[in-house]
């Protein structure tokens, strides 16, 4: 017996709805100007599928910076940073953030609106890096005295410029361990 009929359709909308976003993202990229017809055609939908699905173009830049913020969030759960051991934990989370980061880069460059649950994610986000570079310190990974928020923002820095500079997205493992030992060991003697 087949899958109730209801329950293909929600399949099928959400797998237009996701190439919807993935075009969105690599259409908008190249052209943050780009119409919402020239986002369905790149998806292989119809114009009205995704007037049907977002409102405007504003709704769907909104829908696009929630799916990357979601996926972002994902990739920090992933990483288990509240269990794992911090050096494992910051690996992980790295390497997941960079495929996210790499994938959805013009959505998760969107600002967000201060109010709106892909503001909250980041927010969470953030609060969770700090709570992982906690444990690392309290593991003496990192010294006491050190600004944990000025820590997240170097390592987000890191993050960022590694991407800048691996636009292929390089072995996503390699380049973590590269941004953790920058983090921890910087660049003196050793490192």
């Amino acid at each position: 017996m087949g899958e109730p009929a209801g329950r293909a359709l929600r399949a099928d909308a959400e797998r237009s709805v996701r190439a919807v976003l993935e075009a969105a993202e690599r259409v908008l990229a190249e052209d943050p100007g780009a119409s919402m017809e020239q986002i369905a055609a790149a998806a292989g939908v119809a114009r009205t599928t995704i007037h049907r699905r977002f409102a405007n173009r504003q709704s769907l830049i909104e829908a696009l910076a929630l799916s990357a913020a979601r996926q972002l969030a994902q990739a920090v759960d992933d990483g288990r940073p509240d269990t794992a051991p911090p050096l494992v934990a910051m690996h992980r989370i790295t390497a997941n953030v960079l495929q996210v980061k790499g994938a959805w880069a013009f959505a998760l460059e969107l600002p967000a609106d201060p109010d709106s649950e892909a503001a909250a994610l980041q927010q969470d986000i953030d609060r969770r890096c700090v709570a992982v570079l906690t444990r690392a310190r309290t593991e003496k990974l990192i010294d006491e005295s050190a600004d944990l928020d000025w820590v997240r923002r170097v390592y987000y820095a890191l993050i960022g410029e590694s991407l800048r500079g691996n636009p292929d997205g390089s072995d996503p493992d390699a380049l973590a361990a590269r941004i953790i030992e920058t983090l921890l060991h910087g660049a003196g003697p050793g490192a």
